[in-house]
């Protein structure tokens, strides 16, 4: 559990990642943990959803990405798929009023092709209602995988016979324009990154914590823990710690 900070800690707005990326894990154990149906943990993981956007986005954070829906999960029961659709409908569908409200830009990355047609054209009338926004942006990675996203790029460069950089790979992504991950975190005390934004998390910083998701997207003193958490990271990029003029390190 991230420890509590004492009062002389804060979030230093001069230190705030440009970029976080969530996966959301443990919705159904949060479920099963309160006697509630597993499929309620689902619900519960979106239930605050634009209050935590509202929030990082006021902290000075750019971008924020939620794993919601990855290639492989497509092997969970037909109910629960069926029931995650259904609810990523509802949500979008409130999302375009939130994007227009706020003055956020969305965006959807991962393969449309699965997924059911009404939840593919609210995916696109998302982006599209809200591309010219400026106050910040929201990425939703469904029927999302790292493999997959890096396969369909390389197979597009191919088409374009052209030779590539690590610049002019990137436009080939879904997630090409994004800034890259600053800080990843991981909820429900799972330590790994489970085949999510594979070339954007070169240099993240990893945060794993064992909150589930339902409890993580509903508490603000987490959201503070969380930035707070990433202040203390020294990012050094493959380099060493800057020296100053007597050779002492800084």
């Amino acid at each position: 559990m991230l420890k509590f900070f004492k009062k002389k800690d804060f979030v230093k707005p001069t230190k705030i990642p440009q970029h976080i990326a969530f996966i959301c894990d443990g919705n159904r154990r949060w479920a099963e943990a309160r006697g509630l149906p597993p499929l309620e943990g689902h619900r519960a993981g979106i239930s605050n959803f634009e209050n935590m956007v509202d929030w990082f986005i006021g902290q000075g954070v750019s971008t924020i990405t939620f794993y919601l829906f990855s290639t492989e999960n497509w092997n969970r029961s037909e109910e629960e798929v069926n029931f995650l659709m259904n609810l990523f409908i509802t949500e979008i569908e409130k999302n375009i009023k939130h994007a227009i409200e706020k003055n956020l830009r969305y965006r959807v990355v991962g393969s449309r092709e699965r997924l059911p047609k009404k939840l593919a054209k609210l995916c696109d009338e998302l982006e599209e209602k809200s591309a010219e926004n400026t106050g910040g942006t929201v990425v939703f990675a469904l029927n999302y995988g790292g493999q997959d996203e890096i396969v369909r790029a390389v197979n597009a460069a191919i088409a374009d016979g052209k030779p590539v950089t690590l610049e002019t790979f990137e436009t080939y992504l879904d997630t090409g324009e994004l800034l890259p991950v600053d800080l990843m975190v991981r909820t429900s005390n799972e330590c790994r990154i489970s085949n999510f934004l594979l070339w954007k998390l070169a240099y993240a910083e990893l945060l794993f914590i064992p909150e589930h998701w339902p409890d993580l997207i509903r508490d603000e003193k987490l959201w503070q823990r969380v930035l707070q958490e990433y202040q203390k990271r020294d990012r050094r990029f493959g380099g060493g710690k800057k020296k100053n003029y007597s050779g002492k390190q800084k």
